[in-house]
């Protein structure tokens, strides 16, 4: 895994040894199982993290009440190459509700051979947040951020 941290951007790359359609279907369908269930929002733990594979759908958390945390927009959803949704989370790491105030996060899928996809992830438009961002940008750097949601992916991916 590779990463460049830029000016308002994170980037970073992962090689998976499957095919780019199953690259992006394993992201899109089955991140409820990528995204770790301490990553929490809500008062309550989470029953199940759903991502609606369209324009305009969002990614949601369920609580085990049945209570709802919305924290993403579904920007872009182009299978097999790419995902764009904004990241709707404050710097406090509370839900934002204002779109001018939240960032994007956009995933592409390139095909390298009929096994291998390399996998980009750019988190961009960070200081879109506000005060605090670069630290908020650090945070989601760190192997707690970002590098855990890809390392799952991995794993998932290559495992299915």
């Amino acid at each position: 895994m590779s990463t460049t941290g830029q000016a308002t951007s994170l980037q970073f790359e992962i090689i998976i040894h499957v095919p780019q359609r199953r690259a992006f279907e394993v992201f899109a369908e089955e991140f409820d199982r990528i995204k770790p269930r301490s990553y929490n929002l809500l008062d309550v733990d989470i029953a199940e993290t759903v991502l609606e594979g369209r324009v305009g759908g969002s990614i949601h958390d369920r609580g085990i009440d049945g209570s709802v945390c919305r924290w993403a927009r579904v920007l872009a959803f182009e299978p097999p190459e790419r995902l764009v949704f904004s990241w709707d989370i404050d710097s406090r790491w509370r839900p934002e509700h204002d779109p001018a105030r939240t960032s994007e996060v956009e995933v592409r899928f390139v095909a390298l051979a009929a096994e291998t996809t390399r996998v980009e992830l750019r988190h961009r438009h960070l200081d879109r947040h506000g005060d605090g961002w670069s630290g908020y940008s650090a945070d989601l750097e760190a192997e707690a951020g970002w590098p855990t949601f890809l390392e799952r992916y991995r794993v998932l991916a290559v495992a299915s």
